[in-house]
């Protein structure tokens, strides 16, 4: 069974990985990561502070908030922090996404609300998802109002 100090230095290590792939400047003194993930998450920066200094794990209410800012299943995020098991948390199948209106496609807005997409990413996910429906060569909608074709 792994020390507790090992147990941080891990899940640490981890979530300094997935910061980084989502964007959050944790490596600069000034590049304002900790603070903005700490809003995103919900929690208070010291929360984000201690476990980056590997000085204590997460509660779970900072581990919820760590889930929906970085865009983690939170069952991996108890997984990986060692608080739970595999075999305590058997992994289901997401519930299938539903149709606002009988039949109704979901607006781009409706679905990244049921991904649970964070706010702070919602803007990037509707214009990837805009260009991806339209196609490679599509334009956007505010793209065409304006008379430009879009990247």
């Amino acid at each position: 069974m792994k020390s507790d100090a090992d147990q941080i230095e891990e899940f640490a290590t981890w979530i300094e990985e997935v910061m980084r792939e989502r964007g959050y400047d944790i490596d600069s003194p000034r590049g304002g990561g900790k603070t903005k993930l700490a809003e995103d998450a919900g929690v208070h920066r010291a929360a984000i502070t201690r476990l980056l200094q590997r000085q204590s794990m997460p509660d779970l209410e900072t581990m919820r908030g760590l889930s929906r800012a970085l865009g983690i299943p939170v069952r991996d995020v108890l997984i990986r922090s060692g608080k739970l098991t595999e075999e305590d948390l058997p992994h289901a199948p997401a519930p299938p996404i539903e149709a606002p209106g009988p039949g109704g496609p979901l607006s781009v807005e409706q679905a990244a609300a049921a991904l649970g997409i964070p706010e702070s990413l919602r803007a990037a996910f509707i214009q990837i998802t805009e260009q991806l429906r339209l196609g490679a060569g599509g334009t956007t909608p505010e793209a065409e109002t304006d008379g430009q074709a879009s990247p």
